[in-house]
């Protein structure tokens, strides 16, 4: 290999092009650094990768944002769906890839969730990816089936008092902020129920409307349109204030746990490695799509609010949330599967 790469460097110099030739030799990042540098990035198709599937609260927000990143880098932006183990799966394909801006992940809070949960995973998040930018964060909802003889959280925590271990809920999976939030409620309140973990919200969601499980602590921006239908009973919102798409739904807080906030966050991540350069240009492609006025109008719409941040301050957000949930998983006596 490298008595090939000679010949074609000697060759490239033979033809005057050796500033070609020298960068055919230097190390993958290396090059990719140049190509950033000669603002090059992007040219062709840009992937991101997210851990669960289409129709779910954080892939709308995704998509959003995927459009508008299409428009001002000028290449296409598309959204990989990669389901299951809690993120894990698309987590770990983004770690293994190429460090070169074209394979990116929009990851929520489980990212800082399954060390915690999980005894074996195949990357490590802290070492193998490293961080973009915070996009957003979503308020959860408490939601019941039609079905289910509650209409406001008194009711709901009698309800689960006078039937322990006969009460079903639903998460978008083992670890997931919707799992622990709920865990978290249900010791606040002595109360307990039993866990149905599915592979990501959509199907949860089927299963809530059908009443297969009993009550859902689901992201808002999901649950809203079902509300909206009558299709899903609300009885509060994670949120520390009342939502403007449900001011008649009270909050968790005020109701049976005082300042105490539920909330789903999610980000942009790309592999370690990936030059600085290209990091740099898109947290500014990524801040500047959340601050048109148009969007940012689409994702609150929806239950969510908008975030945005510098690398940095994305970075220490990701720390301060994996020792929080830490603390909560241990609090609950969760033990790493």
């Amino acid at each position: 290999m490298q008595r090939l790469r000679r010949l074609v460097v000697g060759l490239l110099c033979g033809l005057g092009l050796c500033a070609a030739g020298a960068t055919l030799a230097q190390s993958p990042v290396t090059a990719a650094s140049a190509s950033a540098s000669a603002g090059t990035y992007p040219d062709h198709p840009i992937r991101i990768v997210i851990g669960f599937a289409a129709g779910g609260g954080t892939d709308a927000v995704l998509r959003s944002i995927a459009s508008k990143l299409s428009e001002s880098l000028g290449v296409s932006v598309f959204v990989d769906n990669k389901p299951g183990a809690n993120g894990n799966i698309a987590n770990d394909i983004v770690a293994k890839a190429p460090a070169d801006g074209y394979t990116l992940l929009y990851n929520t809070s489980s990212m800082v969730l399954s060390p915690h949960l999980y005894a074996k995973l195949t990357y490590n998040f802290e070492t193998e990816l490293t961080p973009i930018a915070l996009t957003a964060n979503i308020p959860l909802a408490l939601v019941v089936p039609l079905t289910v003889p509650v209409s406001n959280m008194a009711e709901f925590i009698a309800y689960l008092k006078q039937n322990p271990d006969k009460v079903n809920y639903a998460s978008a999976g083992n670890g997931n902020v919707t799992h622990l939030a709920t865990i978290q409620m249900l010791m606040s309140t002595g109360t307990q129920a039993i866990h149905v973990p599915y592979r990501s919200e959509a199907p949860a969601l089927t299963d809530v409307m059908g009443g297969q499980v009993q009550f859902y602590l689901g992201t808002a921006n999901a649950l809203i349109p079902l509300i909206r239908q009558g299709r899903v009973r609300p009885l509060a919102v994670g949120s520390l204030k009342r939502m403007e798409q449900l001011p008649d739904v009270p909050t968790i807080s005020e109701t049976i746990l005082p300042g105490v906030e539920f909330g789903a966050w999610s980000g942009f991540m790309a592999p370690a490695k990936t030059p600085p350069e290209i990091i740099a240009k898109l947290n500014a492609e990524i801040n500047k799509a959340l601050a048109d006025p148009a969007l940012r109008a689409k994702i609150i719409s929806t239950g969510a609010e908008v975030r945005g941040s510098t690398v940095d301050q994305y970075a220490k957000f990701l720390k301060s949330e994996y020792k929080r949930w830490g603390e909560a998983v241990k609090a609950a006596d969760l033990k790493p599967e």
